[in-house]
């Protein structure tokens, strides 16, 4: 099974993986606005920093996930 059909899968099949898939989204999307503007404050590089941790724990834990569907496939 190729990475794509599995992902299509777990989105299909796992509600925490849909949800984790879209919280990264939210992030990414809410990290590229604040990275549009300057200068920035501290609070939004603070910001910045808290939305790269919560995509980065969001993508650990589908990488999780997707690990255990292939051995269980």
């Amino acid at each position: 099974m190729t990475q794509e059909s599995l992902i299509e899968r777990l989105m299909a099949e796992n509600e925490e993986f849909r949800r984790l898939r879209a919280e990264h989204q939210s992030h990414d999307c809410e990290l590229e606005a604040l990275k549009g503007s300057s200068p920035l404050s501290a609070e939004q590089q603070w910001r910045i920093t808290e939305l790269k941790k919560l995509k980065l724990m969001a993508k650990d834990r589908m990488e999780a996930i997707i690990r255990h569907a292939r051995v269980t496939a």
